[in-house]
C-alpha cells in the first residue's frame, strides 16, 4: 500500500508524485524533500499547551484559576483560587475540559496555573 503524496505546497494542486526522496508537482514542477512532510506533521503534533505561567500541561494535572470566571447564560462564577483536579486536553481556543462542583466546562489555559 503506497501512501498518498500530498498536495503541492505552492500550487495547492494534488498531482504529486515521490520520485525518490523527492515529491515532485506534475503541474507547477515544484520539488520538495520526502522529509519536509514529516517535519511538518511532527511540528503539529508537538505544540504543547501551556498555562498563564508557561508551564506545559497534561492529561490528569491539577489546575488552579487564577482569574473569576463568569459563566455564559448563567449565574455561576468559577471563584479565583478554585483547584480543578484530573483535567483533560482537547483541541480549540477552550484546550482544557475539566469538572467542578459548578458542572463540567472548557476553560482557556491562559485563565489556569498548573498546580504544585
Amino acid at each position: 500500500m503506497t501512501a498518498v503524496p500530498p498536495p503541492c505546497p505552492v500550487c495547492k494542486m494534488e498531482n504529486t508524485y515521490q520520485d525518490g526522496e523527492q515529491y515532485i508537482c506534475a503541474d507547477c514542477a515544484y520539488e520538495w524533500p520526502v522529509a519536509a512532510k514529516a517535519e511538518a506533521e511532527a511540528g503539529e503534533a508537538a505544540e504543547a499547551i501551556v498555562d498563564a505561567n508557561g508551564n506545559v500541561l497534561q492529561e490528569g494535572d491539577a489546575v488552579i484559576l487564577i482569574k473569576d470566571l463568569k459563566v455564559k447564560g448563567s449565574s455561576i462564577t468559577l471563584k479565583q483560587g478554585t483547584k480543578i483536579k484530573n483535567i483533560r486536553l482537547a483541541s480549540g481556543d477552550h484546550a482544557v475540559d475539566c469538572r467542578t462542583e459548578a458542572g463540567n466546562f472548557m476553560l482557556k489555559q491562559s485563565f489556569l496555573k498548573k498546580a504544585t
